[in-house]
This record gives C-alpha cells, structure tokens and sequence, in this order.
C-alpha cells in the first residue's frame, strides 16, 4: 500500500523557501505540524483527484494529524530503528534528491526553439518522402518462404497464407498488414525490398533480416503525413529534455569511480 504523504513530507526539505513565520497545520502532542507540510499535504490530494474546493484544507490537515500520531507510535515502539525500514527512507530521499538535480539540470539546460526546430526536421527528412502501407509473411527458413512464394504463384491468397505461416502473430490474424509507416521504421533490408515494390506488387523472392526471411507486400504508398512543428513542439522539447537527462548522467558516470 503505498503512503503518497509519507513521501510529500520527505519532498519538504527540497521544497522553496517557505514563510518562516507561516501558521502551522496544527500541533499535536505540542509538536507544530509546519505550515509548508499542508501546502505540499494538497498539492497530492489534488495530484490524486481530489476536488479543489473548501474541503481541501481541512482533509490535508486530517491527513498530516494522523500521519503525526502514527508516525509517533511507530517511532515509540522503535520501529524507525528497523533496518529495512531506514533503507527504505533513505532510498525515497535519493529518489528525491535525484529528481530534484534531474529537474534544476533541466532547467539550467534549457531547450531553444531552434534546437526544437532543428530536431524536427531531423525527424523529417528521417521519414522520406512517402510511407508504405504493406503487409508481410514471416517464416524461419529460405525454404519455406521460397514455398509461400510458390502458393502464391499459383493465386493462393496472400492474406491466407499470412494467417496460416507467418510467424509474426501479431500481423499474421490481420492477414499480415504492417498498417502505415515510413522505411525507417523497419530493419534496412526490409525497408530497402518495400520501397522497390510497386503498388500491389509482391517480392519476388525472400527478403532476410535478422528476424527471419519475408515475403512482402506492397499494397499502397502516400506522400508522409508528418505533423505539423506546432502539433508536435511539445513532444520534441520533451524528447530533447529527456535526452538532456542522459546527458547528466553520463556526465556524472564519466566522473566518477565506480567499481
């Protein structure tokens, strides 16, 4: 069962600065709840849907006073000695310290609209010019996709034998249609057989990847529809933030003595 206040009231000492002189929560057993406890108390009720409305004060506040006398009654029967339990804390305050130098990195690192631009169309020349609507037939051996190309000869239906050989089960029940998608989305060799294809035109003889061996089918292609930059601006900086993340820490691994 998980204790979401337990964990806001470790986030308190990475917390902005505060009013000291803030009314506390409350005191209970003449120890002052802080002011900053209630506040962060909310943020997570309301992070777990809890209504904004006039109620919010008074169920964080009943919350942190009985969080404070449990607490208390676990610390008197020495359960906060517990070794298992004083690794767990500890393990939830590096959690919290890393998010914490994570999220200033970010920011102190901060992604331009350039580098949004210039990411985006990166991705766009990445997709090419068309996508490719196709469909495909994997087996484990030359021979037996040289065997699907004979039935195939002979007008049995594609979608058919998808279903019945293909040992890719996730495509095989749709009669091995791959849906949409640019070359780049599939191993080279794949990728390179598809865009040879004419509309409607199947392989001629086995394409091998590192998957198996495939008989591909082209059955359309379109210029891409690649979203527009302001459709997707947000999805960009997210992936170039995220990758600011790797960045830290393979700075801080490259620093570091590990052993």
């Amino acid at each position: 069962m998980k204790h979401p206040l337990v964990l806001t009231l470790l986030l308190a000492t990475l917390a902005p600065a505060f009013a000291q002189d803030a009314k506390p929560v409350a005191t209970v057993n003449g120890r002052e709840i802080p002011a900053i406890y209630g506040e962060m108390a909310k943020q997570t009720l309301l992070s777990q849907g809890a209504p904004n409305d006039a109620s919010l004060e008074a169920r964080a506040r009943e919350a942190l006073i009985n969080q404070e006398l449990l607490s208390r009654a676990a610390i008197d029967k020495g359960l906060d000695k517990n070794p298992r339990l004083v690794a767990a804390m500890e393990m939830m305050r590096h959690e919290q310290l890393t998010k914490a130098y994570l999220d200033d990195y970010v920011k102190s690192h901060p992604v331009s609209d350039a580098e949004i631009k210039a990411e985006y169309d990166k991705a766009k020349a990445a997709a090419g010019g068309n996508e490719y609507k196709a469909r495909h037939i994997l087996v484990k051996t030359e021979a037996e996709a040289k065997a699907v190309i004979a039935q195939l000869n002979k007008k049995v239906a594609f979608d058919k034998l998808a279903k019945e050989k293909s040992i890719d089960k996730g495509s095989a029940v749709n009669g091995g249609d791959l849906g949409w998608n640019v070359p780049g989305t599939f191993v080279k060799e794949f990728g390179e057989a598809m865009q040879a294809l004419k509309k409607g035109e199947t392989t001629k003889a086995p394409v091998q990847t590192r998957f198996g061996w495939h008989i591909i089918k082209l059955d359309d292609m379109r210029p891409t529809q690649f979203p527009a930059l302001g459709e997707v601006k947000n999805e960009v900086r997210q992936q170039i933030q995220q990758r600011r993340v790797r960045d830290a820490i393979t700075e801080l691994r490259a620093k570091a003595k590990i052993e």
